[in-house]
């Protein structure tokens, strides 16, 4: 590039011109695109045009302080949008490799949001914390590896940050692969340009509505790609064609003025220890500060290495490595007089052609010189050759300081061939400290089983619980509505009283029992099936305690019926906000494959359980290493459609949530105090001997599974049809719960129960607001009335209820709240 051609190109002619000519392609929307971005081509079966940035330091080099403040000034609108409050749990991900310097500064902007990129350089002794695809990229793995996990875990905002958004689908397949593993209630996702077509518009606001949560958009310029009929295959003929001729613009070895080789030396950055290189492995607010100090000095080194009287120099960074060669670049172009650009090597062959009306003007072609997992391959450094350097100062890690960077056709030697002054600039690649085993007890006990601890056959169920029974952690049902919504009490650290059901409602609970025993075991029959079919032939079943067990002995039951299998079957704790009972899962691991274990729920209600398992598991992986278990839990009913294992999505009456312990083989919830559950203890339970005259336990399951024979054509057909169909959750009950609190004034979600099930533990253990009844509701719902009018509890009639019925814990509770008699009072 000669500097007539750089003048050309400053005089006003636009970098896309050139592709736009000759393919018709057109740029329309703001007026600043044409400023931001320009076209080339590429060989691409996919997309043969490239949106070519001038902003973001990758293709084309551009002053460092105008590429950070792009990002900057984006992560600043994030956390306007945010709020200062929320923004400060926020954690920003960007994309490898274009824009991994991008979304650093978009988390600089932020504050003091921690940052990860993804990556393609898999790392030995980190395991994954995720991956994803790219659709349209010619390298489409992406690997997330952070040194903690838990860096993903939390439920703040997660930033996704890319260069462009031009279809939507990587940050989709992001979203959703995310999602699954740390689901959350908000995503922003920024982007320099935003080139959606009308089409692909949509996508995101259905998107987040089907997973759930809100998703935001945040750009500095917004249009569309025009693209003509045929302009793929035009194109590539087009790339073909320059590429076998000489009009094409690569500069190679031989080709610098008069065949003189510039000269190459090293530069000691004294990068400081314990500083990342990037944000491959996270970078955290404590690592920004300590990089901003150093940056001066390190950039006072650079300028003292520099040739007496540069005028022009580049920062060059390598590939995934943007941030801190950007940092370096802008910390340089304030010590120096010299007109500073940067830009970065990259793996995406892109077609040079030495025209002002085109974005790539000159390449660089050198071997790759990390020993990339995929092998080795051509890289590119773009718009370096011919721009006029004065000097060129390489920024690479050390993981890619080989030999093939300084061997006569790696990088280096094709920079010296073109540029008078190389400056090798060395960061550390930074190495991931190898995670804290902590000290586990050499053995744990054997489960409880009936008949010393619980009503069920011994082989039906084994209790991974210790026994309370002889402790007292009943309290009345209004004393511990006040503490847990005051914060001075978790709901799982006492007992309800338990409720003793009158004559009417026992009648009630066989009446629906009656009604509902083969529908019942149909849905029984299907959710064991798929687990059959999808998960393991000879699945280990892990109930959830309490509510999940009955379930899970059914399931058994089926498989024992149908199959003539023998399933080991357990029950196991979970608490809301505490996750599950981690000396479970490894008595588990110590005795089963993880692979093989299946946890099961009586029903969904918004799927809170649903993420609380997964975020547990989430979080056993990092404790103790352990991976395999599979966060899906299957359920008897899904009307909350949380999961994709289920026997129904309809909200019908179960029987087994009208009563507590004694349709659950007279067991109490799960309790997990501190003072009683130690580091290496099981979480702990109540066995109700007392309540054996009234015990309905073995009645419920054999009510059910009689039924057996005769669904036995009914599930099969129903199993197949699930298994072909589209059972990919919705959230839909997540949704309504939202709705409802912000209708209701309710401001904690945890006080919606939607579901015959959940509603039906409101009126049993909490202190109830109000039931709202889809309009039309008929038997499934006359338990509820019955403990409704007993309790003194508006039921309230609602159109368009996804649920049969929601229930409501009163919002504001002091014992106060009810009024003399202890019945709900309005608000």
């Amino acid at each position: 590039m000669t500097e007539r051609a750089r003048a050309e190109g400053r005089a006003g002619v636009w970098s896309g011109s050139w592709v736009a000519e000759r393919l018709g392609v057109e740029l329309a929307g703001d007026d600043s695109l044409t400023g931001l971005l320009g076209l080339a081509l590429r060989r691409n079966p996919k997309r043969a045009h490239l949106l070519v940035s001038n902003v973001l330091g990758k293709h084309v080099p551009q002053s460092p302080s105008v590429v950070h403040g792009h990002g900057v000034a984006l992560g600043r609108r994030v956390r306007d949008l945010l709020g200062a409050e929320t923004a400060g749990h926020a954690v920003v991900l960007g994309y490898a490799e274009t824009a991994t310097g991008l979304g650093h500064s978009v988390a600089d902007g932020l504050g003091a949001a921690p940052y990860l990129h993804s990556t393609r350089r898999p790392v030995a002794g980190v395991s994954r914390a995720g991956g994803f695809e790219e659709s349209h990229s010619h390298a489409t793995s992406h690997l997330l590896l952070p040194e903690d996990p838990a860096l993903l875990a939390g439920d703040g905002p997660l930033v996704l940050v890319d260069d462009e958004f031009s279809t939507g689908n990587t940050v989709l397949n992001t979203v959703r692969a995310l999602h699954e593993r740390y689901p959350r209630k908000r995503y922003v996702v920024v982007a320099l340009v935003d080139m959606r077509s009308p089409a692909d518009a949509g996508r995101l606001e259905d998107f987040a509505r089907e997973i759930g949560a809100r998703v935001d958009l945040v750009t500095a310029a917004s249009g569309t790609v025009r693209l003509p009929p045929g302009v793929l295959e035009k194109g590539q003929e087009l790339v073909a064609r320059y590429e076998a001729g000489s009009a094409g613009a690569d500069a190679g070895a031989g080709s610098g003025a008069g065949g003189a080789v510039g000269r190459v030396s090293r530069v000691d950055l004294h990068w400081p220890d314990g500083v990342p290189d990037g944000g491959r492995h996270g970078f955290t607010a404590a690592h920004r500060v300590r990089l901003e100090n150093a940056l001066p000095g390190m950039a006072a080194r650079i300028a003292g290495a520099l040739p007496t009287g540069a005028r022009r120099v580049l920062v060059l960074g390598f590939e995934e490595l943007m941030y801190a060669p950007l940092r370096l670049a802008d910390a340089l172009e304030r010590t120096t007089d010299a007109d500073v650009r940067y830009s970065t090597t990259t793996r995406s062959p892109v077609l040079a052609v030495d025209d002002p009306g085109y974005a790539i003007r000159t390449r660089l072609v050198f071997p790759a010189h990390d020993d990339p997992a995929d092998g080795p391959g051509e890289r590119y450094a773009y718009n370096v050759a011919g721009a006029g350097f004065d000097a060129v100062v390489a920024v690479v890690d050390s993981a890619a300081d080989t030999p093939a960077l300084h061997a006569p056709d790696g990088l280096l030697g094709r920079l010296a061939v073109h540029v008078p002054h190389v400056l090798l600039a060395v960061v550390p690649s930074y190495v991931p400290h190898a995670p804290h085993a902590p000290e586990r007890p050499s053995m744990l006990p054997e489960p409880l089983r009936g008949p010393d601890f619980s009503s069920y056959a011994s082989d039906e169920v084994g209790w991974l619980l210790q026994d309370f029974s002889d402790v007292t952690l009943e309290a009345p049902t209004e004393e511990r509505e006040e503490a847990i919504q005051s914060g001075g009490a978790h709901y799982a650290e006492s007992l309800p009283v338990e409720y003793q059901p009158s004559e009417q409602y026992q009648e009630l609970f066989h009446a629906a029992l009656d009604a509902s025993a083969a529908r019942l075991a149909r849905a029984v029959g299907a959710v064991a099936e798929i687990v059959l079919a999808e998960r393991s032939p000879r699945p280990v079943l892990v109930s959830l305690a309490r509510a999940g067990t009955p379930v899970g002995i059914l399931m058994r039951r089926w498989a024992q019926y149908r199959h003539g299998l023998d399933l080991p079957h357990y029950a196991v704790s979970i608490v809301r906000g505490r996750g599950i009972d981690a000396n479970a899962l490894r008595w588990l691991a110590a005795h089963h494959d993880p692979a093989d274990v299946v946890f099961v729920d009586g029903w969904t209600g918004k799927g809170a359980i649903t993420r609380e398992l997964a975020a547990a598991l989430r979080d056993f992986e990092v404790s103790d290493g352990v991976t395999g278990f599979n966060p899906e839990i299957a359920v008897l009913a899904d009307p909350g459609s949380c999961v994709r294992t289920y026997g129904t999505r309809d909200d019908f009456l179960i029987p087994s949530a009208c009563l507590n312990s004694t349709v659950s083989g007279l067991i109490s919830r799960t309790v997990l105090r501190a003072d009683l559950v130690g580091p290496h203890d099981f979480h702990g339970a109540k066995f109700y001997r007392e309540l054996a005259g009234s015990d309905l336990s073995p009645a419920f399951l054999d009510a059910v599974s009689a039924h057996y024979p005769d669904v036995t054509d009914a599930v099969h057909a129903q199993a197949k049809e699930q298994l072909a169909a589209d059972r990919t959750p919705t959230w839909e009950g997540w949704a309504a719960v939202e709705r409802i609190s912000e209708e209701y004034g309710i401001d904690d979600v945890n006080l919606v129960k939607p579901g015959v099930g959940e509603t039906t533990r409101v009126m049993l253990r909490r202190v109830p607001w109000k039931v709202l009844a889809r309009a039309g509701a008929g038997a499934d719902l006359d338990h509820v009335r019955l403990l409704a009018e007993q309790r003194g509890v508006p039921v309230e009639e609602v159109d368009d209820l996804p649920y049969t019925c929601v229930g409501l814990i009163h919002p504001k509770y002091t014992r106060g709240a009810t009024g003399a008699d202890g019945k709900a009072v309005a608000l």
